[in-house]
């Protein structure tokens, strides 16, 4: 494991002149935007872009979900992503019946979790919007999921994410580091958000952050840990805590596991994992081997324990899944150094100020 560790580093390493060259096409493709060499769009509605830097793992769609709850009891709320690894082109709005491999599986999980939000994909966000509002003239507010990167559309409110264990500041471009942006972006951002943060971050460590990052004056600094919920069963949705005599085998194809593997070390007596790909699309045999490594753990109360955005990805097996013990593991997060109030006021009064201001 170290050996392919140092292995993969090395030749990231060796990959140094493709990293300056992507950064050369990032930064002249932005300095035409910020001197408006290209044009960008606006919409007389509040949008909201979660985003980040690099790729993956900075839990994008957790915040997404965060935004939904916050906002959806006062506003009626559509999200738009691209819908990464559909098999679908174009505009599609989710609807009765839609599959994960319609629209994608963060999409999906929105539309499940809340299917009176309106959950949109579209590659062109400046074409997908006004479809949007066709289908749903209701919808007073647009969150963009992963969009900071497509500057063609203007959001409002920029809400960028970063990773406490890499944050942009120490990161470089791809392929040798996994910046896909360069690190003076942060500047478009009104806020900021340092996620999977240790649940007992010292204020030493916040300022030390907040030090590197140095924020520009109307730069709001958030800190996010993960909260982990109680696993839930793929197609009963029975609920199951986890206990320390558990025997789990982890199935999961996200971006970045090392905070899920961290929290099922400190609370199961044993886990084996069967890692994919991010955005992996499974398959029946990948169901089989699933059930053969599950037989060959030794303990009782062994189970499957998956995350939500696999889980999207997995329940079209519902006939092979029927007597497999497969749960579903949900997370949120939490801000920290009591400041989720101040967070929230944030947002919500971007959106309500931008509605007074453009009443018709």
């Amino acid at each position: 494991m170290h050996f392919n560790f140092y292995l993969l580093k090395g030749l990231r390493l060796l990959l140094f002149p493709f990293s300056l060259l992507a950064g050369l096409y990032i930064n002249c493709r932005n300095w035409l935007y910020n001197k408006k060499f290209i044009k960008t769009t606006t919409f007389n509605l509040p949008l909201i872009c979660v985003g980040n830097l690099s790729v993956g793992g900075t839990g994008k769609s957790p915040m997404t979900e965060y935004l939904i709850r916050l906002l959806s009891q006062r506003f009626d709320v559509a999200t738009l992503s691209r819908g990464y690894k559909r098999k679908t082109k174009g505009y599609v709005l989710a609807g009765a019946g839609t599959t994960a491999l319609e629209i994608g599986d963060e999409p999906m999980q929105f539309h499940n979790k809340f299917p009176a939000v309106g959950v949109a994909v579209g590659e062109s966000r400046i074409e997908a919007i006004p479809q949007i509002l066709h289908d749903r003239p209701q919808t007073q507010i647009i969150i963009l999921d992963d969009a900071f990167q497509h500057r063609q559309l203007q959001a409002g409110f920029n809400i960028l994410l970063t990773e406490h264990g890499n944050p942009y500041w120490h990161d470089w471009f791809l392929p040798t580091g996994d910046l896909r942006d360069q690190k003076s972006s942060a500047a478009r951002a009104q806020v900021i958000v340092v996620t999977k943060c240790p649940a007992g971050m010292s204020e030493t460590d916040q300022q030390d952050c907040i030090r590197h990052m140095q924020p520009l004056p109307h730069q709001h600094v958030f800190f996010a840990t993960i909260d982990y919920g109680v696993p839930y069963h793929l197609l009963s949705h029975q609920p199951m805590p986890l206990h320390q005599e558990q025997e789990v085998l982890l199935v999961c194809g996200i971006a970045n596991p090392a905070p899920l593997k961290q929290y099922l070390e400190q609370k199961v007596k044993l886990y084996n994992e069967k890692r994919f790909a991010d955005h992996h699309i499974f398959s029946i045999d990948d169901i089989h081997n699933m059930k053969e490594e599950l037989d060959a753990l030794h303990g009782g109360g062994k189970i499957i324990l998956t995350t939500e955005k696999d889980a999207v990805r997995l329940v079209k097996f519902g006939n092979a899944l029927e007597h497999l013990p497969i749960f579903v593991l949900p997370v949120k997060h939490r801000i920290l150094f009591g400041e989720q109030q101040r967070f929230e006021t944030l947002i919500v009064n971007y959106v309500s100020d931008f509605a007074r201001n453009y009443q018709p």
